[in-house]
Formats: structure tokens, C-alpha cells, sequence
């Protein structure tokens, strides 16, 4: 059990780089990305193909991959923005051609790992530390890294800007600011987040498969909208943009949490997409039955 909760923690840190990608699309922008599953196997193939078939290292493959994920993004921002399909439509497109794409990258359906050093055997080796733990030590270094990064960057002018545009479009045209670059700009930072959590999740399960970002989109929103709800059971709620970004991390976690205890009960691992979609329900749903149960009681007490 206490392996299983270890590696649910790790696999945890290592998607909520995939959650602060969906949390800047879906929050800031209110926009439902679909690109997100495409371009996180697309950070996966293409670390995959890199190590194995041209020996290069891990780092720089996860680097390529991340950068790959951004190009992703700035395909779907280039359909919303230019050609002005919906967001969600351009979404959609972009992630069924990344399919195709990313079939293409690997030649085949899989890319196996298992005789390639990846940045987490590497560290290993060097440090003597078990293979889980680097993973583990890694992965929370790269999420606090960019949590700062981020908390940074959207505290710039163009950043603000961004966290705008989601928030009153109109208005930032007004101001004179192009929502157009805004929203391109959020576009790519998202899915080279997401095509970063794609090539470090192949690098610790020793493989990238075409099917491995299915459902990502899924577990994205259900770690924020858990993250969420578990931030509002604090003092003072979830004020900080800096607060809101660390329970983006802490909902991945606890959703991969609850995971491994499902699995541990006995559920079907072919079930876990069923669960995922309760989970996401059962979220959204739970803090709205809550805030009506406050209203109908604070009405009661008014008419009494």
C-alpha cells in the first residue's frame, strides 16, 4: 500500500504539470482545450523516438518535447485567433491530427524505454537513491520551479494581460491590448506544460503508447475542480493566484491518490475513465448542492 500511495504521489506531481497547462487554458481563459490529449502524447513520442532511435540525452529530448507541445498549442491558437474556429472545434482538429502525427513520429503504436537511460536512471545512478525516489525528488523540484515561473510571469504586464482576457475580454480591447496575441500566447505555455508532463510520464513508465494521452483532459480538470473544492475548506479560501496554482499540484495528487486506493480495493483498471468522470461530477456537483443547502438555510432563518 505504501508503494502504491509512493508511486500515485509521483505520478501526481509529474501530470500536474499537465494540470497548471489545462488550470491556464481552463481558468484563465475559459477555454476547454482539446489539444491537451494530442499534445501530451505528442511530449511522450517524441522524447521516446529521441532516446531511443537517435541516442539523444533525456534532458534535451524532454526539452524537444516540451517545445513540440507548444507547437501543438500554437496550432490550435493560430485556428481560433486567425481562422476564428471555436476554440473547443480548433481543439478537437488539432488533437485528432496529433494522432496521426504522433504515429507517425514513432512508426509504430509504441516506443518502449526499458534498455534507454532516461533523466531519472541517470539521477539515480549518480546519486545512488532508488529509481522511484529520483522520480518522486525530480518531479516536485520541476513542479516548484515552474509554479514560480508561472506566479512570475503572470505577474508581468503581458501576463496580466492574459489572466484579463479570460476574465473581460472586451474590456482588454478596449485598453488596447490584442487578445489574439493573449490568447495564442496562453495556447503555447499550456500545451509545452502539457507535452513537458507527456515526456516526463513516458521517462517513468519506460514507454510513450498512442493511446496515453486519452482521458487527459479528464484528469486535468478533475485535479483542479478537486483542488479547488479542498481550497475552499481553508481559512480564507484560495485569494493568491500563487494559492491557486500549488491546488492545481495538491488536486493532481489527491486524485492519483484516490486512484490507487480504488485500485488497491479491487476496481478494474478498465474503469479508471468511468471513475475519472465520477470524480470530475461529483466535484463540480458537491459545491453547488452545498451553496444551495446555504442559501435555502440562511432563507429559513430570514423568514423565521
Amino acid at each position: 500500500m505504501l508503494v502504491a500511495f509512493q508511486g500515485a504521489i509521483t505520478q501526481g506531481i509529474l501530470w500536474g504539470l499537465l494540470v497548471l497547462g489545462v488550470y491556464i487554458t481552463f481558468r484563465l481563459l475559459d477555454i476547454p482545450d482539446m489539444t491537451v490529449d494530442g499534445a501530451f502524447a505528442l511530449g511522450g513520442a517524441t522524447v521516446a523516438v529521441l532516446v531511443v532511435n537517435y541516442g539523444v540525452d533525456p534532458a534535451l529530448a524532454t526539452v524537444v518535447g516540451m517545445l513540440a507541445g507548444g507547437v501543438a498549442g500554437a496550432v490550435t491558437g493560430i485556428l481560433t485567433t486567425v481562422f476564428e474556429i471555436p476554440a473547443i472545434l480548433a481543439g478537437i482538429l488539432t488533437q485528432i491530427s496529433l494522432w496521426s502525427i504522433n504515429l507517425r513520429i514513432m512508426g509504430k503504436s509504441n516506443t518502449p524505454l526499458l534498455t534507454s537511460d532516461t533523466i531519472f536512471s541517470k539521477i539515480s545512478g549518480f546519486t545512488g537513491i532508488p529509481q522511484s525516489t529520483a522520480t518522486l525528488i525530480v518531479g516536485a523540484i520541476l513542479v516548484v520551479l515552474v509554479i514560480c515561473v508561472l506566479y512570475w510571469f503572470f505577474g508581468t504586464e503581458i501576463g496580466s494581460a492574459l489572466r484579463a482576457t479570460g476574465n473581460n475580454e472586451h474590456m482588454i480591447r478596449a485598453l488596447g491590448q490584442n487578445t489574439n496575441n493573449t490568447k495564442m500566447l496562453a495556447l503555447i505555455i499550456a500545451n509545452a506544460l502539457v507535452g513537458l508532463s507527456g515526456g516526463l510520464i513516458c521517462q517513468s513508465q519506460k514507454y510513450a503508447d498512442i493511446g496515453m494521452g486519452t482521458g487527459a483532459i479528464v484528469i486535468g480538470l478533475a485535479a483542479i475542480v478537486i483542488g479547488e473544492v479542498l481550497g475552499r475548506l481553508l481559512p480564507g479560501g484560495l485569494t493568491k493566484f500563487g494559492s491557486r496554482l500549488a491546488a492545481a499540484i495538491v488536486g493532481s495528487v489527491v486524485y492519483f491518490l484516490i486512484r490507487a486506493i480504488v485500485l488497491q480495493l479491487g476496481m478494474d483498471a478498465n474503469d479508471m475513465k468511468l471513475l475519472s468522470a465520477i470524480i470530475v461530477a461529483l466535484a463540480l456537483c458537491i459545491p453547488v448542492v452545498i451553496e444551495k443547502h446555504r442559501l435555502r438555510r440562511s432563507y429559513t432563518r430570514g423568514d423565521e
